[in-house]
């Protein structure tokens, strides 16, 4: 009953803005012709794309999906043998709690595997160490085909945990029958992933794949309903995404590789040490976005990456910082910043090796679509100051109407309603989102962990405050561009 009230108050609103308009607003409204015109522009072309990615997305989803999955699944079959699966587990800082589930699901689902499983848990903390064992060995199912290696490292970052468990895989001499699971410690995976998975690796072209992702978040507020929200856009995109078999991102909290493929040296060598060459900031090494440096090496070498959209893991979240924004704006640092520096260079790559003109323009977009986001606002502010502020009411009842739309056809995709704070959080997603990435965009060094801490050195040399002070020129001359060409569309 809540839930309908909100929606109707949430109309509400948009019929008083509508109403606050005076009755001289189309007569004001002749004098910012420009800015109704750049906003009609690129409304029609971002929806135009959004809906692109819809209409690609049902269609994976219920005619092009189901029919490739009965074919791997006949191919899988008529193999006549079962995949090994070994698992990659990295397990640092997390609640004991998060652990406990974390295991138990994994060992329910390596025990399903008829082919065997071997999993390597990296663990840096004595405590994890005998929490996993201990979870191992009081598994009231048969653990009797399941090997279990604890490898009890350093805490010398993510990167090199990884790196140092694939070594030990690759020493067992993974085939190109068997399968790898990366998993993170905070993540539950399905109990049928092994079975979901395997069949679809009977097709040499395919590298990885990903699936679907749920999310556990113990307190209702804005930040559970925030994940739910970009979890419910993110199946939509990775659905239009999946029927080009090139997914956007190889979700590090549960992807599944070729096992022989994720243990070649240079594969190996691509997560403990990526870096980029940047023209101002000099050679970036890679600390996070360990997800995206197996992406890329996949993709430059032509591979396949499918998407799962009928099979989910289950990620246990908790809010980073005290606040929404804060917890927010750290997040999303992280996210695009993984995502920049890896986009230039998938960009260079061209089309070819993707077999896809749509992957690679959708890679573009995310460059271009950062820009193009901040535009719309930025048109209404300044038509607000030179023209007529009723502007402002009109702009925010189109954007509540719009961004409940979306809501909606996310919602029947996934199956459920949402609350109506999802689309106030859509738009903030967006145009949040885009600021942020106009901001990591100029400061490709700067990385740092959510959870962990782990970060750039806490001193900083003279050479790296430098760097930094001339970052926020360039991010500041860019802002200004954009604004001044902005502004001249609007006058002209």
């Amino acid at each position: 009953m809540m839930m309908v009230v909100s929606h109707i108050a949430y109309f509400s609103v948009v019929i008083l803005l509508a109403l606050s308009v005076n009755d001289n607003f189309l007569e004001e409204a002749k004098a910012a012709t420009n800015t109704i015109f750049i906003l009609g522009f690129l409304g029609t072309w971002r929806y135009s794309w959004a809906a692109i990615n819809f209409t690609r997305a049902i269609y994976f989803r219920r005619v092009a999906y189901p029919v490739r999955r009965m074919r791997a699944r006949r191919r899988y079959k008529d193999r006549g043998y079962d995949a090994h699966c070994y698992v990659l587990a990295t397990t640092y800082g997390m609640p004991p709690e998060a652990t406990l589930k974390c295991y138990r699901g994994l060992f329910k689902a390596a025990a399903r595997g008829r082919g065997g499983a071997t999993i390597v848990s990296s663990v840096v903390d004595g405590a994890d160490e005998r929490l996993v064992q201990s979870i191992y060995d009081s598994m009231p199912v048969d653990m009797s085909n399941v090997r279990l290696i604890i490898d009890r490292i350093k805490s010398n970052g993510k990167r090199d945990a990884m790196a140092q468990t694939l070594r030990i895989i690759r020493s067992f001499n993974p085939t190109e029958r068997d399968i790898l699971i990366f998993l993170d410690g905070d993540t539950i995976p399905p109990e049928d992933i092994i079975e979901q998975s395997a069949p679809w690796f009977t097709d040499p072209r395919v590298g990885a794949l990903t699936t679907d992702e749920g999310v556990l978040i113990s307190k209702d507020n804005l930040y559970k309903d925030w994940f739910i929200m970009r979890f419910n856009q993110r199946q939509v995109m990775m659905c239009s995404m999946g029927l080009s078999r090139h997914v956007l991102t190889l979700t590090g909290r549960m992807s599944v590789f070729r096992a022989d493929l994720a243990t070649i040296p240079e594969f190996i060598q691509g997560v403990d040490a990526d870096y980029l060459d940047h023209w101002r900031l000099g050679r970036v090494n890679f600390l996070t976005g360990d997800d995206k440096s197996t992406w890329f090496w996949l993709l430059k070498n032509g591979y396949q990456m499918l998407y799962l959209p009928d099979v989910q893991s289950l990620s246990m979240e908790e809010q980073p910082r005290d606040t929404f924004l804060d917890s927010a704006q750290t997040l999303m640092v992280r996210w695009f910043g993984n995502m920049m520096r890896t986009n230039g260079r998938a960009i260079k790559l061209g089309p070819k090796p993707m077999n896809s003109f749509f992957t690679w323009w959708s890679i573009t977009d995310q460059k271009v679509s950062m820009w193009t986001t901040l535009v719309g606002p930025m048109s209404v502010l300044m038509a607000a100051v030179l023209y007529t502020p009723a502007v402002i009411p009109v702009y925010i009842a189109w954007v509540m109407v719009t961004r409940y739309i979306f809501c909606v056809i996310m919602s029947l995709f996934r199956g459920t309603w949402f609350p109506i704070s999802h689309p106030l959080l859509l738009y903030f997603s967006q145009v949040v989102g885009a600021a942020v990435k106009t901001f990591v965009l100029h400061r490709l060094d700067k990385q740092k962990w959510t959870r962990q801490g782990a970060g750039v050195k806490v001193v900083v040399p003279l050479d790296q405050r430098l760097k930094a002070y001339e970052s926020t020129l360039h991010h500041t001359l860019s802002i200004l561009w954009l604004t001044l060409v902005v502004f001249f569309l609007s006058m002209v």
